[in-house]
């Protein structure tokens, strides 16, 4: 059986705290293919560490092996003796902000009307984070952030997204060389994975700069609307939209993650076998 590096985002992915609901057995199920020795578990979110250990304890999650917290900015391997951040990756993106605070930037970009400064514990120092109303168009507002912030010598990264339960769009200012995407590979080249040893599974904007790569993805069913329109008209065969139907379940949240992994990896049926699986509604 091949090793497995399977990538998940939290909110509306791994966690079922959407507007759909998930199947029943998904949980047991999920917990039961992170347990294989062969997995390796990464979460990949924007939430940072307070609030991923806040998730695992709330929702009962299994304890990952990596947390790839603050929409990439930030790398924790998880052990035993506790959390262990990679000042190897925290170096990296240093370099794209010319060691310029995020104070100054968010101080440059307060002239911008559009956009409102999320709340201070969602901050970063490696990520500025706003939020905009739905009717803001980013391709029209992304070359004004960049024009702004460009005298100051930084290199930045504007990843969009949409909080399906307040409806507001969400803007995360990044280092160009932060994204999950290439925190991702960090922890492949870290681990030695190769691409076919790993999935990654996602459902809103801030997960595209993954589902738009070569590492095999999974968007979840109950995923934004939007993005599931994009995904199927790229047709891409490193992106799977998870519809429903294997293992009887719908696709939604974990039952969708599962879905992605079988696509990929047809022989982790063999870690199902004793669960006694059965179809549901």
């Amino acid at each position: 059986m091949r090793r497995l590096l399977l990538c998940t985002d939290l909110d509306r992915t791994l966690i079922p705290n959407g507007a759909q609901f998930e199947s029943a057995r998904a949980k047991e199920i999920f917990e039961h293919v992170a347990r294989q020795e062969e997995v390796t578990l990464a979460y990949v979110t924007g939430r940072h560490r307070a609030l991923i250990e806040q998730a695992i304890h709330e929702y009962d999650l299994p304890i990952p092996d990596y947390a790839i917290a603050d929409v990439g900015t930030t790398i924790f391997q998880v052990e035993s003796s506790g959390w262990r951040r990679s000042h190897d990756w925290s170096e990296l993106l240093a370099a794209d902000w010319a060691q310029v605070a995020v104070s100054e930037l968010s101080h440059t970009l307060a002239a911008i009307p559009d956009l409102r400064l999320q709340e201070g514990e969602k901050q970063g120092p490696f990520k500025l984070s706003y939020y905009a109303s739905l009717q803001v168009d980013p391709a029209q507002l992304n070359p004004l952030i960049e024009a702004r912030l460009g005298p100051l010598g930084v290199h930045v990264n504007l990843i969009w997204s949409i909080d399906e339960a307040t409806q507001v769009r969400l803007l995360d200012v990044l280092p160009a060389s932060a994204s999950k995407v290439q925190a991702i590979r960090f922890v492949m080249r870290q681990n030695g994975f190769q691409l076919d040893q790993t999935l990654f599974a996602g459902d809103s904007g801030n997960d595209k700069d993954v589902l738009a790569s070569d590492i095999p993805s999974v968007l979840v069913a109950n995923a934004e609307t939007d993005l599931k329109s994009w995904a199927l008209l790229r047709n891409h065969s490193s992106l799977y939209v998870a519809q429903g139907g294997p293992l009887g379940m719908n696709g939604n949240y974990r039952g969708g993650i599962l879905e992605g992994v079988l696509h990929y990896w047809p022989e982790a049926s063999q870690w199902l076998s004793g669960l006694n699986l059965r179809e549901e509604n």
